[in-house]
């Protein structure tokens, strides 16, 4: 069994296949043990680059329709073996040691989940640190939450740098449904379990005229999608316990 599952969802696009080889390399690169469940999203599996197709850590998933990325990811997690799982996208890449930074914190402190830093990665190959506005350090179940006040406001994490025990990416029911910003829900997790934010970076986000966020119908559904994330956190929130944080409105219209 590898230490941690990466799971990929894709639709083979001709514009992005270079991007995923690039992935694929950057996973080669790391020092842990992976896997990476690759989920096919409807798309013909002879178009996948020879490199992941030849390479048996990649373990290959094949949907017979396209079912949107938050489904197919979800799918894919059937298929994990790792007892941590993270999530990455198939125009991103992975610096070196981001993977067993992650995985050593996690195994040497018993917390649920890990995250780092992200950094916008350019065509130039420059870097550009996004800096979340929850702060590095150790965070207690439900505290992350705190650090999105409402759903106008930038998300308190990078959902993609976030590496946590296995079954916890199940507890919260993986991505949900959502048509995009499905990784937004993954920040529930860090309701489940205390976590920690490292300060490095351990995640490249990768800026190009064909990612999702570009694309001109994005705006149409964006604000309804955070809304609905940002809404099922607190929901979580008050169904554990947590406290709820400042800015959610009760039925009645009372300000939490």
């Amino acid at each position: 069994m590898p230490d941690v599952t990466v799971v990929v969802a894709t639709r083979l696009r001709p514009e992005r296949l270079r991007f995923l080889t690039e992935l694929h390399a950057s996973l080669d690169a790391q020092d842990a043990d992976w896997e990476a469940v690759l989920a096919i999203d409807g798309a013909d599996p002879a178009l996948l680059p020879t490199p992941l197709a030849a390479d048996s850590r990649v373990r290959v998933l094949p949907l017979p329709r396209p079912v949107g990325a938050a489904c197919a990811r979800n799918l894919a997690v059937n298929l994990a073996s790792g007892r941590a799982l993270t999530w990455a996208d198939d125009d991103d890449v992975l610096p070196p040691f981001s993977l067993s930074s992650r995985l050593h914190h996690l195994d040497n402190t018993g917390l649920g989940w890990v995250a780092g830093d992200s950094a916008d990665l350019y065509d130039d190959g420059s870097l550009h640190l996004w800096k979340c506005s929850t702060p590095s350090g150790r965070h207690e179940p439900g505290a992350v939450w705190a650090y999105w006040p409402t759903p106008h406001h930038t998300i308190p994490l990078g959902p993609t740098t976030i590496l946590a025990r296995t079954h916890l990416w199940s507890a919260i029911g993986g991505m949900g449904g959502l048509v995009q910003g499905e990784d937004y829900l993954a920040l529930r997790v860090t309701h489940l379990a205390a976590g920690e934010l490292l300060p490095q970076v351990v995640y490249h986000y990768r800026k190009h005229p064909h990612q999702l966020t570009r694309q001109t119908q994005y705006d149409e559904l964006e604000a309804a999608a955070r809304n609905f994330a940002w809404r099922s956190g607190n929901d979580l929130a008050l169904a554990l316990g947590h406290r709820p944080h400042t800015g959610r409105k009760t039925a009645g219209g009372a300000t939490l």
